[in-house]
C-alpha cells in the first residue's frame, strides 16, 4: 500500500492542468498588472488619490510663529499660499515632475544681458540680467543700463547645484518676476554660466562669500533700488546660510528659499538609502564630474583628480574635491558646517520657504519645522506633492506653482511696511568659511573691559576685495573715521567673524593692540581672576593627561599599573585625595 498525503497528487495535477489550458494572454495581463502596481508604488504616483479627491489638490500647509507679523500682514494676503496645489495629472509623480523639469521644463524664451563681475581673489562671476523693459513688449535696447537712482526693485537669483541661468526652472522665475516690472539678475556660481574658474576656489553648498559680494555690489551700485533674493536647491541653502550669517546687516529686504536641502548630512544619508534615490545621486555626480572636466586644469591642481574621475556619488566627489579645496577634514565636517539649518534662527528678514514633502532629492526629514516656527521672520510652506523644483500645474504643464507663490509673496511684501532695511552690524560672530575649525582650538581673548571671548583663526577662504558696501546701507551711519572713538561693544569681535571688506581695514587683533596702547597704562584689574582661572585650567589639563595614561596602563597591564602607582601617586596627590590616605 502506497503511503502519502491523500488528495495531494490529484490537486497538484488539477492545478497543472488548469495552468496548461490558461491562455498565454492571461499571464501577460496579470504580469502587466503586477508591473503597473510595482511602478505605481516605486515611482510614488498619486494619480488615484487625485482622482478620489476630485482633482482638488492638497491644501498648502503653513508653519509660522503665532506672533509673526510677516504672516499676519504679508503671507495672509497671498491667495496662492492659502489655496491648494494640484499637480499636472500626467506628471502625478515626484520623479516625473523632477525629470520633466530638467529635460524639458517648457521655459519661456528670452535673452539675458551678460555682466562679468570680478572679485579680488581673482574669481569671475557671470551675472545674467533680464530687465523689466526687455519683456514689456517694446523693442529692447541692448545698450540700456540701469540708472544709479533707479528705484525699480532688483531680485537676485541663486541657482542650484550645477545649475545656471539657462536652467528651465530659473527661466520660469526670472521671466515671471520681470513681467511684474522688476529687474532680475541671476548670480551664476563660479565656473558655471559659460565662464572659466579664474581663482583657486570654486563654489560649494556653504560658500556664501560670492552671494555676499554680489548683493553688496548691487546695493552700492543701485542704492535706491530695493533688493530681494531667491535661492533654489543648493542655492537656497547658500542664501539662508548667508542671511543667518549677516542677520540685520544684510541689505536684502526679503527673500525666498525653494526646495532647500537644509541639513546636508540628512540629505546625504537619504539620497543613498533607496534604489530610486541612488539614480539622483548618480545623476548629480555626473553633473559634478562634468563640471570638473570642464575646468580640469584647475581641478586637477586643487583636488584629487584620479579620485574625482572615479567618483560614483556626490559624497565621493566632495571627498576628492570639495573637502580638499575647502580644507575640511571629512565630508561630514563639510556637511555639518555648511548646513543652513544651523543658521535659521538668526535670519532677520522676511523669508518664505517652500518645500515639497515628496521631494526625491531634499527629503522632508531635513526640514527644520521647529526652527522655522520659532523665528518670527520665517513662514514655511509645504505641499504634499511637487517633486524637486517641479510643482507643474495645469494640463499643459506650462507653469510652476512655486514661481507664482514667490512672485505674489514678494509683491505683497514690497507694498507692506515690513521690508527689511540694513542696519549697522559691528560683529555678527556667525560667519563661517570654507576652512574647517576641527583640531584648531580657539584661544581666549581678554578685552579691556574684562569680557572674555573665544577667538579662532582668520578664515583662509574669505577675501578682501576692497568693497566698502559691506559696511554701508540705506539706514546705517557711515563708517567711523576714528575707531578708537567707538564704544567697547562696537570694538568687540566674536569667533568666526568674517574679515572686514573695507580697504585699509585692520584685523581684530591689531585693533585690540591699538586700543590697549591708547588705554590707561597697566593691566586691567578685572582681568586678573580670569587669567588665574586660565592658568589653573592649564594645570588641570596636564594632570588629566597623566591620569589618562595611568588608567590606560592599569586596564591593559594590571601588574605594571600597580607598580607605577608609586610613581604617579605624587603627581596625582592633589587630583585624587584618596591616594594619600
Amino acid at each position: 500500500m502506497e503511503m502519502g498525503n491523500p488528495g495531494s497528487s490529484p490537486a497538484v495535477a488539477l492545478l497543472l492542468e488548469l495552468a496548461a489550458v490558461t491562455p498565454v494572454r492571461h499571464y501577460l495581463v496579470g504580469s502587466l498588472l503586477l508591473l503597473i502596481v510595482f511602478l505605481y508604488s516605486f515611482l510614488e504616483f498619486h494619480l488615484l488619490g487625485d482622482i478620489l479627491r476630485g482633482f482638488r489638490g492638497d491644501k498648502v500647509r503653513l508653519t509660522y510663529n503665532p506672533a509673526s507679523e510677516i504672516y499676519q500682514d504679508v503671507v495672509s494676503k497671498c491667495r496662492t499660499l492659502h489655496g491648494r496645489y494640484l499637480a499636472t495629472p500626467w506628471l502625478s509623480s515626484p520623479h516625473f515632475q523632477t525629470t520633466f523639469l530638467n529635460f524639458f521644463g517648457n521655459p519661456p524664451a528670452f535673452t539675458y544681458r551678460r555682466q562679468i563681475f570680478r572679485v579680488s581673489d581673482g574669481g569671475t562671476i557671470a551675472l545674467d540680467w533680464l530687465l523689466a523693459s526687455d519683456v514689456a513688449g517694446c523693442s529692447a535696447d541692448p545698450n540700456k543700463v540701469i540708472a544709479k537712482d533707479d528705484t525699480t526693485p532688483i531680485v537676485v537669483m541663486v541657482p542650484g547645484l550645477t545649475s545656471d541661468s539657462s536652467s528651465p526652472y530659473m527661466k520660469h522665475l526670472v521671466y515671471k518676476v520681470a513681467k511684474r516690472g522688476w529687474n532680475v539678475v541671476v548670480s551664476n556660481h563660479r565656473g558655471l554660466g559659460g565662464v572659466s574658474i579664474t581663482s583657486d576656489c570654486f563654489y560649494n553648498a556653504g560658500w556664501t562669500e560670492d552671494v555676499r559680494k554680489v548683493i553688496n555690489h548691487l546695493h552700492r551700485e543701485y542704492p535706491m533700488a530695493v533688493l530681494y533674493a531667491v535661492g533654489s536647491s543648493i542655492g537656497a541653502n547658500v542664501l539662508v546660510k548667508y542671511l543667518g550669517e549677516d542677520g540685520e546687516g544684510t541689505p536684502v529686504a526679503g527673500a525666498a528659499s525653494i526646495c532647500s536641502p537644509w541639513d546636508l548630512v540628512v540629505c546625504d544619508r537619504f539620497i543613498s538609502r533607496k534604489l530610486v534615490q541612488r539614480f539622483y545621486d548618480k545623476a548629480l555626480t555626473i553633473g559634478l564630474k562634468g563640471y570638473a572636466q570642464l575646468h580640469q586644469p584647475v581641478m586637477s591642481r586643487l583636488g584629487n583628480w584620479e579620485g574625482i574621475k572615479r567618483s560614483n556619488s556626490v559624497r565621493d566627489f566632495d571627498s576628492h574635491a570639495t573637502c580638499i579645496v575647502g580644507n575640511y577634514e571629512t565630508v561630514d565636517t563639510y556637511y555639518r558646517c555648511c548646513s543652513s539649518v544651523n543658521f535659521v534662527g538668526n535670519v532677520a528678514i522676511p523669508l518664505l520657504c517652500i518645500s515639497a514633502l515628496d521631494d526625491p532629492v531634499c527629503t522632508k526629514e531635513a526640514i527644520p519645522w521647529d526652527e522655522c516656527r520659532a523665528n518670527k521672520n520665517i513662514v514655511l510652506a509645504t505641499t504634499a506633492h511637487g517633486g524637486h523644483l517641479g510643482f507643474f500645474q495645469g494640463i499643459t504643464a506650462r507653469s510652476l506653482w512655486w514661481v507664482g507663490a514667490v512672485d505674489e509673496f514678494l509683491s505683497v511684501l514690497h507694498s507692506s511696511p515690513f521690508m527689511h532695511e540694513k542696519k549697522k552690524m559691528y560683529a555678527t560672530g556667525l560667519h563661517s568659511s570654507l576652512e574647517s575649525s576641527i583640531d584648531k582650538a580657539p584661544y581666549v581673548n581678554v578685552m579691556e573691559d574684562g569680557m572674555v571671548a573665544t577667538v579662532g583663526n582668520d578664515a583662509a577662504g574669505q577675501v578682501n576685495d576692497g568693497d566698502p558696501s559691506d559696511d554701508d546701507g540705506r539706514s546705517q551711519p557711515p563708517t567711523d573715521a576714528d575707531p578708537a572713538a567707538a564704544g567697547p561693544e562696537e570694538r568687540r569681535t566674536a569667533r568666526g567673524g568674517r574679515a572686514q571688506e573695507e580697504e585699509g581695514s585692520e584685523s581684530s587683533e591689531q585693533r585690540g593692540e591699538r586700543e590697549s596702547e591708547s588705554a590707561t597704562p597697566g593691566p586691567p584689574q578685572v582681568a586678573n581672576p580670569v587669567k588665574m582661572s586660565i592658568n589653573q585650567l592649564s594645570r588641570w589639563n596636564s594632570t588629566s593627561t597623566w591620569l589618562l595614561v595611568y588608567i590606560a596602563i592599569v586596564t591593559t597591564w594590571p601588574l605594571v599599573g600597580s607598580a607605577l602607582l608609586v610613581v604617579f601617586k605624587r603627581r596625582f596627590k592633589r587630583a585624587l585625595p584618596w591616594l594619600s590616605r
